[in-house]
């Protein structure tokens, strides 16, 4: 039994090499970067959103997508409900939530990797095994 290869929504989007573009951006399926982008980048919630990101790409804000795909620079946190790729020239300086990771020999993450099982990152002061926040200072007071 072979594990099932992950398959790429088709690309709808592409932003090219020499382009710069300042503000945020929310997409639907998949967008191809090679230029930059001073902002964040947000899938829409109700699809399947990816983002390939090639070795001349930039982003400077969060990511949150469904699978990322990253040859390029990542500076702010990414989010990714499924899956992360990082191929070899891969950088990322921020926290990197995930569900599946595949890291190439050669890329850096100069932040945190977090696995989560939930869609969105918990929150913090849930210890993730009682049912309420907080009721462990609750039993030892």
């Amino acid at each position: 039994m072979g594990r099932k290869r992950y398959k790429a929504p088709k690309v709808s989007t592409v932003i090219g090499k020499d382009t710069e573009i300042t503000g945020d951006i929310e997409f639907e399926g998949g967008l191809h970067l090679d230029g930059s982008v001073r902002g964040n980048v947000s899938g829409k919630a109700d699809g399947t959103s990816s983002i390939t990101i090639s070795e001349h790409g930039r982003i400077e804000g969060d990511v949150r997508v469904d699978v990322l795909i990253l040859n390029g620079t990542v500076i702010g946190d990414v989010y990714a409900n499924e899956r992360v790729e990082l191929a070899a020239q891969a950088r990322v300086s921020g926290t990197v939530y995930y569900r599946l990771l595949e890291m190439a020999m050669g890329a850096e993450v100069n932040g945190q990797l977090v696995h989560s099982e939930d869609q969105e990152p918990r929150m913090l002061g849930y210890d993730g095994e009682s049912g309420e926040p907080g009721t462990e200072a609750a039993q030892e007071a």
